[in-house]
């Protein structure tokens, strides 16, 4: 074992030869340290065991099913295509091996491998974590410090900063596996724009391509693709194509002739490219552990980008497949041959069931091909988990290349930790089940622990069918959500705000409308959690720390001004809420915007479709703008301030031109505000360098609901 500690002073144990997954890009300084950790080596692998107190709670894990304390679960991190998320689903398609245990001390834990490992979370014996990592070549990072937030911004400082999108990602996209030609996009948009919805784009699933190949275009269904793309972009809608992992087998098509020529692809045993079955039906899969194939996978990007795309998801990446040539015929087989004329039993038809239903994603296909590493011929088994994240690694440095210093929309969905440096990502193939709605609230802090921020699910769940009431109900939560993305499945209801009653219309509109509002507060929230290295979103655990803070779940923070509470049960016409503190309720479509003070303590608000609630902190604001159709017409000269101020309260609105990246070389615009009460008045100094920024109004309440409004002009000057 060698051992080593990083500036911040995070403990490095490094054993064996691992595999560089350039997951943590933090410098390590080679030091003598022991590990407290209970390490065992075996035939087959490595076990871990953490002793659990009472107290202890499990934070991170990433996307994970289950709640944001993970104690008394069991996880498996290999990524899968996973598309029925139900209760005991212990893997989905991520692996994001970073956790925290706090207690009377807090701790947090990152085992840097690529291939598979399992957690019991004190399942089985609740006394301990118990992990086994398949495999014996590894790095274990261990950080310190005074509190769950400190431990996370330690792990978010070594692992770099996250992706960041234009400014136009953090609008309303729509999408559907099923919009089968230019006509019905087009439709798609003209519906959205004579209802008066906003919108900001419209993500192309596979029915964009040529029979299901990569970087095609189907000249029968999407004829004059450039114009199409230009013309849209013109009224500011964005078309962001799907992309997979898999390559069709098929002379005459570049992509595969190119691939065979360049020997791109993995391999199987016997050297040859693998083959799988996915979409096109048989494909080969570009080995992007090779750099020759991330920079020419990379380069075919452009096809899309040369029509006027600027943004991607890459999806199936894990990779799934749905089926080996080998085991399809062995299945058919054993039903045509074993099974001809014979009177079957329950056992006999489980068996022929069982052939076909658990033909996708065998564990067994990922040990029969492989990857070159440095010369060296390595099982994707072992570097499972990095495939994902090596294929969008790919595809932004490609972008960052072929657009020029301009940002891009980026997400995947397979992922580890290193990728959130690439992309974003949306949480896979969900349902339209409450369950999922309450299960992607959950999902938030544990991402941004693992790096992730570009984060959202699909709203109204992917698959099944989705009624209004669930729509308008998840919708009240990924308002909050940087990647706010509505898609839904073929062959399930459409589910567009237009396709339900007049009702839902209304209420769906507003929502959007109110997403646009307030997109000048989630982006400067994230940028400034991307900048800082700190969550965007916590457990209220992570602030308060009484046991309610501590056992809540279905409540979280967003930034330092706004606790969330969303409705998760259909056919409620509100819920009870905890607040740990005194917190101003605010019904965003009711005129006055402000409600009143909450005290401490558990209360039921009312909150019904129609509307649009949240909770301001005591001494907190929050900036919002009037809504617009989509960012080429946002209009930030009027910005309206929304405060809860008892003594003093500052807020500083981040915000740049959200096209570049000379963010990075500090060209960025603050407007900071500080409001001082002074008993019956306020004070309010704002010192702004946003040129756009040309009238602020404010709304300032007490905690004796005493409500003052001030305006504040300034043209070119600051105050």
């Amino acid at each position: 074992m060698e051992s080593y500690q990083l500036k911040n002073g995070t403990k490095v144990f490094q054993y064996g030869l691992p595999i560089e997954t350039k997951a943590v890009i933090a410098p390590k300084r080679k030091m003598k340290l022991k590990c407290d950790l209970d390490v065992k080596f075996q035939k087959d692998g490595t076990t871990i065991s953490i002793e659990l107190l009472s107290e202890d709670r499990i934070y991170g894990l990433g996307e994970n099913l289950g709640g944001i304390n993970k104690r008394g679960r069991i996880y498996e991190s290999y990524c899968t295509d996973t598309p029925s998320h139900i209760e005991d689903r212990e893997k989905l398609y991520s692996a994001h091996n970073f956790f925290i245990v706090s207690g009377k001390v807090v701790r947090g834990y990152f085992i840097d491998f690529p291939g598979r490992i399992t957690y019991d979370m004190g399942y089985y014996n609740q006394k301990d974590i118990n992990i086994k990592i398949y495999g014996q070549n590894f790095y274990i990072y261990i950080l310190e410090g005074e509190d769950e937030k400190e431990v996370s911004s330690k792990f978010l400082e070594i692992i770099g900063k996250s992706y960041v999108p234009p400014k136009w990602g953090f609008g309303y996209f729509q999408s559907r596996w099923g919009y089968r030609n230019k006509e019905e996009v087009k439709k798609v948009y003209k519906t959205f724009k004579e209802n008066d919805i906003p919108i900001e784009g419209i993500y192309l699933d596979l029915d964009y391509m040529d029979n299901f190949k990569d970087f095609t275009i189907s000249q029968e269904r999407f004829s004059g693709f450039k114009e199409f793309v230009e013309d849209l972009k013109k009224e500011g809608i964005y078309l962001i194509p799907i992309i997979d992992a898999g390559v069709k087998v098929e002379n005459g098509y570049d992509i595969y002739e190119e691939g065979m020529k360049g020997d791109y692809f993995c391999k199987d045993k016997e050297g040859k490219p693998y083959e799988g079955v996915v979409w096109p039906g048989k494909v080969h899969f570009p080995d992007f552990m090779k750099k020759e194939t991330q920079s020419w996978f990379g380069d075919k990007y452009q096809k899309l980008t040369d029509c006027g795309i600027e943004g991607f998801w890459n999806d199936m990446n894990e990779p799934a497949i749905f089926y080996e040539q080998e085991a399809l015929e062995k299945a058919v087989e054993y039903a045509q041959k074993k099974l001809k004329n014979k009177n079957l039993d329950v056992f006999s038809y489980f068996k022929l069931k069982d052939n076909f239903t658990s033909l996708a994603n065998r564990d067994s296909y990922y040990k029969n091909f492989y990857h070159e590493i440095d010369g060296k011929k390595v099982c994707n088994e072992k570097v499972h988990n990095l495939y994902g994240y090596f294929m969008t690694k790919s595809t932004y440095e490609a972008l960052r290349k072929i657009l020029k210093g301009k940002r891009f929309l980026l997400i995947s969905r397979s992922s580890s930790i290193g990728m959130h440096r690439y992309g974003g990502i949306w949480t896979g193939d969900n349902s339209s089940w409450w369950f999922h709605l309450e299960q992607n609230m959950k999902m938030l802090p544990s991402l941004n622990m693992c790096g992730f921020f570009y984060i959202g699910a699909d709203t109204g769940g992917f698959g099944g069918n989705c009624n209004g009431e669930l729509l308008t109900r998840w919708l009240q939560l990924s308002i909050f959500t940087p990647l706010l993305r509505n898609h839904s499945a073929m062959g399930c209801n459409n589910q567009e705000p237009y396709a339900f009653t007049k009702k839902v219309l209304k209420n769906t509109r507003n929502l959007i409308k109110a997403r646009y509002s307030l997109i000048p507060y989630i982006y400067s929230e994230y940028m400034k959690s991307v900048n800082h290295y700190h969550l965007m979103f916590q457990p209220l655990s992570f602030e308060f720390k009484d046991v309610l803070a501590k056992e809540i779940e279905d409540q979280i923070l967003l930034g330092d001004q706004v606790m969330i509470a969303p409705v998760c049960i259909p056919n409620y016409k509100g819920r009870y809420v905890y607040f740990p503190e005194e917190m101003l309720e605010i019904s965003f479509m009711h005129p006055k915007k402000m409600i009143g003070i909450r005290k401490k303590g558990i209360h039921y608000i009312n909150y019904r479709l129609e509307d649009f609630k949240f909770f301001i902190r005591k001494n907190a604001m929050i900036p919002y703008v009037k809504s617009c159709k989509n960012l080429k017409k946002l209009d930030q000269k009027n910005l309206k301030i929304l405060a809860y101020v008892d003594n003093e309260a500052i807020y500083n609105l981040y915000d740049d031109d959200g096209i570049s990246y000379d963010f990075i070389k500090g060209k960025r615009f603050s407007t900071r505000i500080k409001i001082i009460k002074k008993e019956n008045n306020y004070e309010i100094k704002v010192h702004n360098t946003n040129p756009s920024i040309k009238n602020i109004e404010f709304k300032i309440i007490d905690s004796e609901n005493h409500i003052t409004e001030k305006d504040i002009s300034f043209i070119n000057k600051n105050q």
